[in-house]
């Protein structure tokens, strides 16, 4: 049944039209994802929904007048009357679910210093204690660790509540929704199924519009070239019925009369036919398919400079009383792509900045090669100077290079315009564009990206996927993008129990060995696993210092065979 019903619903903010005439409805129990690029209109429709804004034109038709829709914006503010209305015990209890356990002791004062993440827990149990009959929730996961994050998709998917969902994790949308609303060019397209599914179809769509297309085009031309030889026939009887002769030719042939027959004849075909493809681009006009924006990074690195370009020896960190890591063993050889994982605080960005030889190691050492160069783009888009231009920002100073950043930012959905304007007038999204196209236009032969897909929509995340899918440098990445993760990084470095340890195989190969690990049978196995790693990682980099002739190279290269040996047998 019918929840809402929209019908040719137009939304303009000037001259800029973002919604032409848009149709949908949302029946009930269904999820549904709501997907287009940046500035395509979504967070419009939302506020068409909710009330917020008026359409220009059509109607919204709701089952009740009095069908309570509860919604979820990015921007949340809570305090402790937040708590204290009349659902605030099912708020609390959803509050302790999503992990906020101590919730009910927390002042005003301790209210008004939550990070993103708790806000968003607290804003999440406040939409869902007031039980409304649609969910509006616009980037749910922002900020969520994985406790947070089970709760909500399975809340989800066992809600009876239909849901309308913004979100730019792909992983999500893949397991709660059911259906896909396409905002693009001012237009709504509908797909069924969930984002992998959409994207299949929209492919599929796609080809099948481009093969008909050229097939109208192939019918369009035949019929042209068709007109044209007519109208050189008519062209030619009239010119033949023109010319002059003697009247006994004329007497015998009539010849005059029957080349204005002719040419008549002629105008009348070519008059038809035109008719006739018009009729049938009236009819049955396919248009020429839109190209999809292809966003190019044409990241290039140096080459291959040794097969070591890092290498930490008994790595440690504390700051004063606390141990982040300690006792790490592990190296990064070029061209390999490696997802950086741990919880929050437990130093991922602390080893970032000591990479990037912002910070000393505590004990230890961290060796880098001399000749490798370290690019780093950091989820911070607040340190771009605000009161500078784009094109002055990115110092171009020849004309290859602007016409290579001008097409970059072309590609990524960056109006001329917007170059011109300072970075205070910038979106976070636009700046996050203008940080990458900056990192393009060098060569590095080391990329550290933390949360790089932060503030890209859908389809910028997966082409930067593709091209750096074919980078040929070293990815050392930080990312709660699953999709983006699991589909570049085939090694991880794990900081866990105050260690890094490197992992040899990809995201999801080892999330499963973890659980499997957690069955009390695997326990002790899983256990000496973990120390035997250890214990490898730490000869690797003993014996990567030695060389064939030394005289202890023979009895590390034996242990080392030896718990390659023992770990074998657990396996």
């Amino acid at each position: 049944m019918e929840l809402i019903k929209a019908i040719n619903i137009k939304k303009s903010f000037g001259e800029r039209e973002l919604l032409g005439g848009v149709s949908f409805d949302i029946r009930d129990g269904e999820k549904i994802g709501l997907v287009g690029w940046n500035g395509s209109g979504k967070t419009t429709l939302v506020k068409l929904l909710t009330g917020e804004l008026e359409p220009d034109g059509g109607t919204f038709t709701k089952r009740s007048s009095s069908l309570r829709i509860g919604y979820l914006p990015q921007s949340t503010d809570y305090d402790l009357s937040t708590l204290e209305n009349e659902k605030g015990k099912t708020l609390l209890e959803t509050a302790s679910q999503l992990g906020l356990e101590k919730i009910r002791e927390w002042e005003d004062s301790r209210l008004g210093s939550l990070s993103g993440g708790e806000r968003l827990k607290l804003a999440l149990a406040g939409v869902w204690a007031e039980n409304p009959g649609l969910l509006i929730l616009d980037e749910p996961t922002n900020h969520l660790d994985l406790k947070g994050l089970n709760w909500l998709i399975q809340s989800i998917k066992n809600s009876p509540q239909a849901a309308l969902i913004i979100s730019h994790d792909r992983h999500f949308l893949d397991v709660t929704v059911s259906k896909i609303f396409e905002l693009e060019d001012g237009k709504l397209t509908v797909y069924d199924g969930n984002y992998t599914d959409y994207r299949a179809e929209k492919k599929r769509r796609h080809e099948q519009q481009v093969k008909e297309f050229h097939k109208q085009q192939q019918r369009v031309e035949l019929i042209n070239e068709q007109v044209a030889q007519l109208k050189r026939w008519s062209e030619k009887s009239h010119r033949e019925a023109g010319k002059g002769r003697s009247p006994s030719e004329n007497r015998q042939t009539g010849f005059k009369e029957y080349g204005r027959v002719q040419a008549k004849k002629k105008d009348a075909q070519i008059k038809s036919k035109l008719k006739r493809l018009n009729h049938e681009l009236s009819k049955e006009n396919i248009e020429k398919p839109k190209d999809e924006l292809s966003i190019r990074f044409d990241f290039e690195a140096a080459g291959n400079r040794g097969k070591r370009i890092l290498e930490a020896r008994g790595l440690g960190k504390s700051f004063a009383e606390r141990i982040l890591f300690e006792k790490s063993h592990f190296y990064i050889k070029h061209g390999e792509r490696i997802a950086l994982l741990g919880s929050n605080g437990a130093g991922k960005t602390t080893f970032i900045k000591m990479l990037l030889g912002e910070l000393s190691a505590s004990k230890g050492s961290l060796w880098k090669s001399d000749s490798v160069r370290i690019a780093y783009l950091s989820q911070d888009v607040g340190d771009l100077p605000g009161d500078r231009t784009v094109l002055d920002f990115m110092g171009m100073e020849s004309l290859e290079q602007r016409t290579k950043a001008r097409t970059l930012f072309a590609n990524m959905g960056m109006k001329e315009e917007k170059l011109s304007n300072p970075f205070s007038a910038l979106s976070l999204g636009e700046r996050t564009r203008v940080k990458l196209v900056h990192l393009i236009m060098q060569e590095y032969d080391m990329l550290v990206l933390d949360e790089p897909t932060n503030h890209l929509d859908l389809p910028s995340r997966e082409q930067m996927e593709e091209t750096l899918a074919s980078y040929s440098g070293t990815l050392l990445i930080v990312s709660h993008d699953r999709y983006f993760v699991e589909r570049l990084c085939d090694k991880l470095l794990v900081i866990e129990n105050n260690r890094i340890q490197r992992i040899e195989m990809g995201l999801r190969e080892y999330e499963e060995r973890q659980f499997a690990q957690a069955r009390p049978d695997n326990r002790n196995r899983e256990e000496e696993l973990a120390l035997l790693d250890t214990k490898i990682a730490e000869l690797l980099g003993k014996i990567s210092m030695l060389t064939p002739e030394s005289h202890d190279y023979a009895n590390v290269d034996k242990e080392l065979n030896k718990l390659i040996q023992q770990k074998q047998s657990l396996i």
